[in-house]
């Protein structure tokens, strides 16, 4: 174990991929000094050479107040740290980098495979009397490392005291956070808003044309209200940027990597089967693929109608093909819109 650094930053980012390369970039923007933390030796080697993340963030200059390390113990004390590791692996790295008095700032998004635990449950079980937060939006890494605009719930669980630290520290001319307290709220909508990405890709590589997707984002964020309902989210966070902002975002661009690997299943149309190859050719995670069996055993087990995730589960086991997928959706009863709370399996 290295002993810490010698130079002074406030700020750690931890994870070394596209997002959080894009968060230290952006927090440094204004000449702060950031230390990130990857687990591979060649992307530390280039951000302290060269300046570049060629690996995970091509094409970016990265300011030089960004260092990085390949120690967690040389972030351990710093006062805040962004998670940005894949979500199912943030228990562990959060285990091991065991962070002393730090606002530990959620950047994952997903639930945890096995347990069903948000990454806020995550991120307590594996960091006792830590200050959580979740900071979740409409946040593709490029955009935000190109200093293009954006906002973003900062979702604070130790309340306003908590957002008074973390928000100066956070925000930028083009990185605006709104202040929330609803944590179970900004955790479900980062979570569910993959899985659906992922069944809009497959309308996109079945070329079902834009009324479509439209239509599933709208039946998906019906979805995602009655799981976030349930366990105890309010109504106004799955609204917001954390929920339905991210949602519209990540279900309308290829740039997103779970609309991506829909598309690519798309493409297969009646093939059932092929997504572990998919995944397994891919550099970086679709989130996604991990969090969508965990959402149909949620819906299986507490009552709620989530046909969109259940069947993006099936699709990713090979249990559908895409063409079925949407078949499946498409021939469900005829019933009334909105969500009636006396018939949540409508």
């Amino acid at each position: 174990m290295s002993a810490p650094l010698a130079f002074g930053p406030q700020v750690g980012v931890v994870g070394g991929g596209a997002w959080g390369t894009a968060l230290a970039q952006m927090l440094a923007s204004d000449g702060r000094e950031v230390l990130l933390w990857a687990r591979e030796a060649d992307v530390v080697a280039a951000i302290n050479r060269e300046h570049r993340n060629p690996q995970f963030l091509p094409g970016t200059s990265l300011h030089p107040s960004i260092r990085a390390t390949e120690s967690l113990a040389d972030l351990a004390a710093l006062p805040v740290l962004l998670m940005v590791t894949p979500a199912q692996h943030l228990g562990s790295v959060l285990g091991a980098l065991a962070p002393q008095g730090s606002d530990i700032v959620l950047c994952a998004k997903g639930i945890e495979q096995g347990t069903g635990r948000l990454m806020s449950e995550v991120a307590a079980a594996a960091a006792p009397g830590a200050a959580l937060a979740v900071l979740s939006g409409p946040t593709f890494a490029h955009e935000v490392a190109d200093g293009l605009p954006t906002a973003v719930t900062l979702a604070c669980a130790g309340g306003a005291a908590q957002w008074a630290r973390l928000a100066p520290v956070i925000a930028r001319p083009a990185f605006r956070p709104y202040y929330s307290a609803d944590v179970i709220g900004a955790s479900i909508g980062g979570a569910v808003k993959n899985v659906l990405a992922i069944a809009c890709g497959v309308v996109e590589g079945l070329a079902l044309g834009a009324n479509a997707r439209a239509a599933l984002i709208s039946r998906g964020f019906a979805e995602m209200q009655r799981l976030g309902l349930v366990m105890g989210a309010e109504a106004e966070t799955l609204a917001g940027l954390s929920g339905l902002g991210d949602l519209v975002l990540t279900c309308s661009s290829p740039d997103s990597r779970n609309f991506a690997l829909g598309m690519a299943l798309g493409a297969n149309g009646d093939h059932t089967g092929g997504a572990a190859a998919l995944l397994a050719e891919r550099s970086t995670v679709a989130e996604g693929a991990f969090t969508a069996p965990v959402l149909a055993s949620l819906a299986t087990q507490r009552g709620i109608a989530m046909p969109i995730a259940q069947g993006v589960a099936a699709l990713l086991d090979g249990t559908l093909s895409p063409r079925a997928l949407v078949a499946q959706l498409l021939a469900r009863p005829l019933r009334p819109e909105a969500a009636l709370p006396e018939a949540m399996l409508g």
